[in-house]
């Protein structure tokens, strides 16, 4: 191993113990960390193309190193050793040369309580079939809390559970439920195929580490008509931007089809967002919970998506919140300072609450 791909490796067990959740170098540039959702330039040199290359051919698989050159992007398997943990690799082009994005991942899998995430989507994991989705903006915590979903099946119920993701981020060591692990490049070519493979395994929980296109959606819709528990995340903002976001991946004339699906399996939609620990102790979270009631299905069916949010206010019986509500209880209890909260959602004026001096 070259010494600048050494160097690569103290970077990243010094970017863990700074608490950081991502570490960017290459392409001519000093490293830098994100920490607390700020990103940070090190007083280091950059790193040189020669190392980079280094790095990434013990990082990457051969196919995804091929991936890079070829389509100018790759991403790599989370890895775990003498680097202190495991880690997710993003490799791409830039100016000819090539800029590596690492996301730090957590030791091991954290529970939903340990994420803060409302006691309501503890419960989804008990559901012997239906849709819940978790989404948000990239860094949002989509994928760690999936995780913590997987891992509750995991440890309270005997289950067949079958994952794909792109790269494989967290893996679950069998406690009560039977947890296999498939990834796209290297176990299935991508998600769909993946998904119509699934369903001939006997499965009862499907777990999709993201709904990318048309194909993957139509086949998460149906493995959850047909009796499954499906996860999978989603890049939208909230629960009615969700619901539209899946209508619109299809024709025009297939919508009223796909409303009436989508209203008869969801469970719920979990929409998150990451935000500054007022004592400066890392990140935490917040949440929109909508949860599929009677309610909501019908709006769902009869394409009323912008009353969802009025359904999700007066649903709180339910377990349902707005992110507003959420981020205006973190800010009474002085969790996340004020400002932050307000500049986590496009609704500021609806949060409440007043400034705390962090201790």
């Amino acid at each position: 191993m070259s010494l600048e791909a050494i160097r690569i490796r103290d970077l990243v067990r010094g970017a863990r113990s700074r608490g950081a959740t991502d570490l960017h170098f290459g392409g001519g540039d000093r490293p830098a960390l994100r920490v607390a959702g700020k990103l940070l330039a090190l007083d280091a040199p950059p790193l040189d193309e020669q190392g980079v290359r280094a790095f990434l051919a013990s990082a990457l698989l051969p196919q995804q190193l091929t991936r890079l050159d070829t389509d100018g992007t790759a991403d790599g398997a989370a890895a775990r050793g003498e680097d202190g943990g495991p880690y997710r690799v993003h490799a791409y082009r830039h100016l000819g040369g090539v800029r590596v994005a690492i996301r730090l991942l957590a030791e091991s899998v954290p529970s939903l309580e340990q994420l803060g995430l409302p006691p309501v989507v503890a419960t989804l994991a008990h559901r012997p079939a239906g849709l819940v989705l978790f989404t948000g903006p990239t860094g949002s915590g989509k994928t760690t809390a999936l995780a913590a979903l997987v891992d509750r099946v995991n440890r309270t119920s005997e289950r067949n559970v079958l994952t794909v993701e792109d790269p494989v981020e967290y893996v679950h060591s069998p406690v009560r439920s039977l947890v296999t692990h498939c990834e796209i490049g290297r176990d299935v070519r991508d998600y769909a195929e993946a998904l119509r493979g699934f369903l001939r395994a006997d499965p009862d929980v499907i777990s999709i580490g993201e709904m990318r296109d048309r194909e993957t959606i139509a086949a998460a819709l149906t493995a959850a008509e047909t009796g499954h528990l499906v996860f999978a995340t989603l890049h939208t903002n909230d629960a009615a931007q969700t619901v539209d976001r899946i209508v619109d991946a299809f024709p025009a004339d297939a919508h009223a089809q796909v409303r009436s699906q989508l209203a008869a399996v969801l469970a719920g939609i979990v929409a998150l967002r990451l935000l500054p620990r007022h004592d400066g102790a890392g990140r935490r979270a917040a949440a929109e919970v909508m949860i599929g009631t009677d309610a909501v299905r019908a709006l769902i069916r009869e394409g009323k998506t912008h009353q969802l949010r009025n359904t999700i206010v007066t649903g709180r019986a339910a377990g349902m919140q707005t992110l507003e509500t959420h981020l205006s209880e973190l800010v009474v209890r002085g969790e996340v300072a004020l400002a932050d909260a307000r500049a986590a959602t496009t609704r500021p004026g609806e949060v409440r609450g007043f400034e705390r001096t962090a201790s």
